[in-house]
């Protein structure tokens, strides 16, 4: 049967809708089928829901940029006409992706030094190239490159940690997707502040500018790591969160190099230094964790810290195979990034999809370890979750935003299809994505981008690649 708004879930919607559509949603179906805003069919609807529903020959409604009903195609056009409606012969229809950690700009830094340890990658080659060529026209077009990509490839959330904040929103309100924003600290020059301090203070002028001036964008604190930042300067950009209720997003046990740190600086690892000191207190996004101990996992249980798996970021960098199988066996919320583009080098979470699942099964010698099911949510539901949007997205289901994508099946390596959850982790990739819809408004149709202006971000992205390119020369020769 076709799932329907319960009575809280119809006021939910009736707030969030214009008078006019208010008065549209309180009338029978029958009576506002003509007035829906968008129908969007599936040769099978994948909700990601607490039961793992699929629908076939499947439909959901949007109005008001909310899920009105999930059902067959058969219930929901009977119930429901809209102005437009999104076909869905050999398409499967599901929830977006949500790329749980990135570095957007860095699309524009992408490939300029490969093959290289973390610290020496940083220290030698990113700090240095990000303080001489990074501004906010730079951060601007890289992170409107960076949602071209990811919104081609099917992610419709991101979580992001960069200079220029205030750009990135931007950005964000313009090509229409939904996204958690950092406000980086860091205790260096850096290409929008001198310091943690300043990094801090203009963070906090940040988050008062946008926090709720978007539904969409969430403006957060990004403190870098705890070996770029000393206790104190964690502990303040913590406090700093909490008088504004906003959630942070922070590397954290990342590399042998981290782990050592903290045991020289502090006397103890990663996860536990930062408890002592009340880091996660406040809601905490924990990129990579590929080095907890078996005393740190319940520790990320407890204290409900949102962990993002970045499998190609830390092969490439040979940072280690993070524990993901006993993290979520201890109950802890993982979900999965693809890092910056300069050091994995794409923005496709169909990849981290399935290097999760295959690290997983090689490092256990287990084939039966993080099962395709399991992977797909960690890149949906359990991505949502684990950034605190569990409420809003990640699943297709009655009240929720209307965050959805389309996947074509139709291309040869999905002929035959036995199992569509198998097909979407194991074999389709960011180039069977063909209609991508954020709260409801579409931004790419069979494949054509709506929000952006592609030609001219691509122009404007070689123009600076091509700056870039004439003084990395320059250096190299002198």
């Amino acid at each position: 049967m076709t799932r329907r708004l319960s009575l809280a879930t119809l006021l939910f919607a009736l707030l969030a809708c214009t008078p006019e559509k208010a008065e549209q949603a309180a009338l029978p179906a029958e009576e506002s089928a003509d007035r829906i805003d968008l129908i969007i069919d599936g040769q099978s609807v994948v909700t990601m829901d607490a039961n793992d529903t699929i629908i076939e020959d499947g439909a959901i409604a949007v109005d008001g940029g909310i899920i009105l009903a999930v059902g067959t195609a058969a219930e929901i056009h009977s119930e429901f006409m809209a102005e437009e409606i999104l076909s869905g012969e050999h398409r499967i229809v599901m929830p977006g992706l949500v790329n749980g950690h990135s570095h957007a700009a860095m699309t524009l830094l992408r490939g300029i030094a490969d093959d290289l340890a973390l610290m020496d990658w940083l220290n030698n080659y990113m700090f240095p190239a990000e303080v001489q060529f990074v501004d906010a026209e730079f951060v601007r077009i890289g992170t409107e490159l960076a949602c071209w990509e990811m919104i081609r490839g099917g992610t419709t959330t991101f979580v992001d940690m960069y200079y220029y904040p205030d750009t990135i929103a931007q950005v964000v309100d313009s090509c229409g997707m939904r996204a958690l924003i950092s406000a980086t600290v860091i205790d260096q020059r850096s290409p929008d502040a001198e310091s943690a301090v300043d990094s801090v203070q203009k963070g906090s002028a940040y988050i008062e500018r946008w926090q709720g001036r978007n539904s969409r964008i969430t403006p957060i604190f990004g403190p870098h790591a705890n070996y770029t930042l000393n206790a104190d300067q964690l502990r303040e950009t913590r406090a700093a969160a909490m008088k504004f209720g906003a959630p942070i997003s922070i590397h954290v046990s990342e590399s042998p190099f981290e782990v050592q740190y903290a045991k020289d600086t502090y006397g103890t690892t990663s996860i536990e230094m930062l408890d002592s000191i009340g880091f996660f207190d406040g809601p905490t996004i924990a990129a990579h964790v590929v080095w907890p101990t078996e005393t740190e996992i319940p520790i990320l249980a407890e204290r409900q810290v949102g962990v993002i798996h970045n499998p190609t970021s830390n092969m490439k960098i040979a940072s280690g195979i993070a524990p993901v199988t006993e993290m979520l066996q201890a109950g802890v919320r993982v979900g999965l990034g693809t890092d910056g583009a300069a050091s994995n080098n794409d923005l496709d979470m169909w990849e981290e999809m399935r290097l999760a699942a295959f690290l997983q099964k090689v490092e256990q010698m287990n084939p039966e370890v993080l099962p395709a099911k399991t992977v797909l949510r960690m890149a949906t539901s359990g991505g949502a979750t684990a950034i605190g949007l569990g409420s809003e997205t990640g699943s297709l289901e009655v009240g929720k935003r209307a965050d959805v994508i389309q996947v074509a099946f139709d291309d040869v390596h999905h002929v035959p299809t036995y199992d569509v959850v198998s097909h979407l982790v194991y074999v389709s990739d960011e180039q069977d994505v063909v209609s991508v819809v954020v709260d409801g408004k579409i931004l790419m149709r069979e494949r054509e981008m709506l929000t952006i202006d592609t030609a001219r971000v691509a122009t404007e992205a070689t123009a600076i690649a091509a700056r870039i390119k004439t003084a990395l020369e320059e250096r190299n020769r002198e």
